[in-house]
């Protein structure tokens, strides 16, 4: 059990700084007019101050995967460094807002070549736009060419209520 409590762990801190890498590299900017008497946790963005953030720095190079399962978990890993401001980590509610589902196509570079959407969920269609670009800013995805075809894999985004998601190969974990 120990390892696998490293595994989630890891995962989280990468998640935590980057979102830390982000605001410091926001810092020479205001924020918003709250001042210091804003009673937010550390590193936490609030809602009304950045609803939609993208990511404004750079995502490390991809390492070129062995195997389907760890481009799945590096892509995953990717999307939520690449989102800080639309994701969460911690577990999934038990009600969901959203369960959008897509398949990602990739060029041998790791590149998005297609992103199709395997299944809509019945509410709050807008999850589905922010899944397909969470996947754009967190691409490229590692050098997949050795990877057997077809260079494709899918992804479920768990979404709650505030509209923030977490891909569910890190719930797996």
């Amino acid at each position: 059990m120990p390892c696998v409590d490293f595994k989630r762990w890891g995962w989280i801190t990468l998640a935590a700084l980057a979102a830390l890498a982000t605001l410091a590299g926001c810092s020479s900017q205001p924020t918003n007019s709250a001042g210091p008497g804003n009673s937010s946790a550390p590193g936490a963005v609030s809602q009304a101050d950045e609803s939609h953030a993208a990511f404004s720095g750079k995502l490390p190079a991809p390492s070129a995967p062995h195997n389907w399962e760890e481009a799945r978990l590096q892509a995953a890993r990717r999307m939520v460094a690449a989102n800080p401001s639309q994701t969460y980590t911690s577990k999934p509610p038990d009600m969901l807002l959203a369960i959008p589902v897509l398949s990602i196509e990739l060029n041998a570079d790791g590149s998005i070549r297609r992103i199709e959407v395997m299944r809509k969920p019945s509410q709050a269609l807008d999850t589905i736009e922010i899944a397909k670009q969470a996947v754009k800013r967190a691409a490229p995805f590692g050098d997949v060419s050795r990877l057997p075809k077809p260079w494709k894999f899918n992804e479920t985004f768990l979404f709650n209520n505030q509209r923030k998601f977490k891909p569910m190969t890190l719930d797996r974990r």
